[in-house]
Parts: C-alpha cells; sequence; structure tokens
C-alpha cells in the first residue's frame, strides 16, 4: 500500500492512552513504515514536532493539556500539505469535527478507527506530502537555475557597458582609469550619503558611461588642442544627448536606465545654468549630480593638453567654492568626507600608470 513512500518517513503519534499507540504503531509497520515516533505524553510531542521535521501526525484530541485542539493551534502555520495531521478521536460531535478542521488538521476519523480505512487516508496525505516536497525541491532548483542564468546576463550586461565606456574614453583625452575613478569615486560619494548598497553598486557601473555620448562627436571637435569656437562647442554639447539616445534605447534595467540619466545629466547645475536642459535643483536626478560633482573633481587633477593637473587643495577649495552653484551643496559635504579615499585612488592609478611605462 506504501510501495511508493520513502521507508524514512517519518510518523508522529500522540495519544495519550499506550494501547492506541501500541495498535497504531503495528498497523502502521505492518505496512512498511518503520520509522514512528510515538508520544503519550502529549507536552513531550508537541514539543518534538515543533522542533524536528515530520511527514505525519496522528493525533488524539481530548488529552490532558495541551490538548489536540491546542497542539494544532501550535501547528497552525505549518505547510499543511508537506506537513499533514490526522485527528483520530472520540469525539464525534460535529462541533469538535468543524474545529478540529478549522485548526488546519487534514481529516479527522473517530475511534474506534476502521484500520483499513485509516491506511487509506494515511496514504493519500503521504502522496500528496511527497508531491508537494517534490514540487517545492522542483521550484528550488529552478529559482537556482534561475538565479545563476541572472547573474550571468547581468555580468555580460556590465561588461558590455564597461566595453563601451572604454570605447568613449579612447575617442577622448581621457583614459580608462579616469572612467573606472569616476565609478569608484561616485560609489564612494553614494555610500557616504546613506544610499542602499544596491545602489551604490548600480552607480558604481553606471557612472563610467558619462560621456559615452562623444563617440558621437567628431574627431575635429574632440581631439582639437586648443580653445573650440562658439559652433564647436555646441557640437560638444550635444554629447549627453546622443548618450541618452544610445542608452536609453532598449531602457528596462535599473542599470541601463541610470547610465542613461547620467549621460543625460551630468553636465546640468545646481542652480540651472547647465546643459542641455537648463535643469535646476533636485530636478536633476541624484546619480547625475553625484557623477557632475565626481567629474570635476577628478579632472580637475589630471593632467589635460590644455591645462596641468591642479594640486588637491586647489582643486577642493575650487569644490567647495561651487556648493550652491554648480553642486548640489548636500554632496559637497558628502565629497569633503571623501577626500583622503578619492585622492587615494587617484595616487594608486598614477602609480598603476608609471609601473606600466616603466616595462
Amino acid at each position: 500500500m506504501f510501495s511508493s513512500i520513502s521507508p524514512e518517513t517519518r510518523i508522529v503519534i500522540i495519544d495519550d492512552i499506550q494501547t492506541n499507540l501500541r495498535l497504531l504503531e503495528s498497523s502502521v509497520k505492518a505496512f512498511g513504515l518503520r520509522h514512528i515516533i510515538s508520544f503519550t505524553d502529549s507536552a513531550a510531542g508537541l514539543e518534538w514536532v515543533k522542533s524536528n521535521p515530520w511527514d505525519l501526525l496522528l493525533l488524539d484530541l481530548d488529552m490532558p493539556p495541551p490538548n489536540g485542539f491546542e497542539i494544532l493551534g501550535h501547528l497552525r502555520d505549518r505547510n499543511r500539505s508537506r506537513c499533514p495531521v490526522i485527528i483520530l478521536t472520540a469525539l464525534d460531535d460535529p462541533e469538535s469535527r468543524r474545529r478540529g478542521l478549522e485548526l488546519g488538521a487534514n481529516d479527522y476519523l473517530t475511534k474506534p478507527v476502521d484500520l483499513p480505512e485509516l491506511l487509506l487516508r494515511m496514504r493519500s496525505c503521504l502522496s500528496l506530502a511527497h508531491a508537494t516536497a517534490s514540487l517545492e525541491q522542483l521550484n528550488q532548483d529552478l529559482e537556482n537555475k534561475v538565479r545563476s542564468r541572472t547573474a550571468q546576463l547581468e555580468e555580460s550586461y556590465r561588461s558590455a557597458i564597461r566595453a563601451l565606456g572604454r570605447a568613449a574614453c579612447y575617442r577622448d583625452n581621457d583614459t580608462g582609469n579616469h572612467i573606472m575613478r569616476i565609478g569608484e569615486s561616485a560609489a564612494m560619494v553614494a555610500t557616504t550619503l546613506g544610499m542602499p548598497a544596491a545602489w551604490c553598486e548600480t552607480i558604481r557601473l553606471a557612472a563610467p558611461m558619462h560621456d559615452l555620448g562623444k563617440i558621437g562627436i567628431s574627431d575635429d571637435i574632440l581631439l582639437k588642442q586648443g580653445p573650440l569656437t562658439a559652433e564647436e562647442r555646441s557640437q560638444m554639447m550635444e554629447h549627453p544627448v546622443i548618450g541618452y539616445t544610445i542608452l536609453h534605447e532598449d531602457p528596462g534595467t535599473e542599470l541601463s536606465e541610470m547610465a542613461a540619466e547620467i549621460a543625460y545629466c551630468h553636465h546640468e547645475k545646481w542652480d540651472g545654468s547647465g546643459y542641455p536642459r537648463g535643469l535646476a535643483g533636485e530636478a536633476i536626478p541624484l546619480s547625475a549630480r553625484i557623477v557632475a560633482l565626481c567629474d570635476v573633481y577628478d579632472a580637475l587633477r589630471m593632467d589635460r593638453p590644455y591645462k596641468r593637473a591642479w594640486d588637491p587643495d586647489r582643486a577642493q577649495a575650487y569644490i567647495r567654492e561651487q556648493a550652491g552653484s554648480h553642486f548640489d551643496p548636500a554632496l559637497v559635504i558628502a565629497m569633503v568626507a571623501c577626500f583622503p579615499d578619492l585622492e587615494a585612488l587617484l595616487a594608486a592609478d598614477q602609480a598603476y600608470e608609471e609601473r606600466k611605462r616603466a616595462t
């Protein structure tokens, strides 16, 4: 009768009458189920089922405290399909039956119990429990596969983001280290602000895309050594829109959406004097406000064809001076706390570049 049920299936019996326990044990064992745990002490039985895994509980109702109803109350949050309970009781009144079923029993049989019927109902409950356990395992396996595949796709997307960022910097005077520093420094500032860890990780990956739109600007303008004419500057100011158009082409992930808003808005200024839309204050996305600050500081601290790198004190003084005009004042306060770490990041990259040149 139980050929499809594992011999390791745990059957628990709680009944304060010893003869009832012996009869049930012998009947169940006759059909090949060997793992049976019995209790005449209902309190001990309750503690055991609360602390151990089991597959089916045969439960009497009329017992010294805790009685069967109380035990069912303690087990009301269990998975009823996975851990079924069959009531075996002399209480045959409709009120007791309703109460037992309302408290979560899967079945209700009255004593004296017809053993063949009991075994049939046990088989039904155990088959359901086995199917439920199999389904739970299948769902868990599927969830693991989905998580693994999602992680692979996210890593592929991140690789693509990094590659696009590198492509943008190769068309400018920037270095790969510069664009990656923007990601790291943006994450530092976001962390100092108290943003959630997942958000900080997203801006770390999205920030290097801020100048992607420069791939749509001609080399004559992008690589020009001297000052830009008014027309050339107007064309250069189109790169935020170009970057946004590229990154917003296929929105849908938090990373792509943040990268698009950063590319679009990182030249906006707190006082509204920036471009391309003249946004002001908190109308500028927080991610873009952070990247604008990090990008300017890093650019000030770098050598460019048209200028020498500013020293830390001068660059930091400029950032403070621009609070409330170019930059969000609250973000400037956060960046001031990050200055030592930003300088350490810059020094590490400069040392790395020097080692590369030496070899």
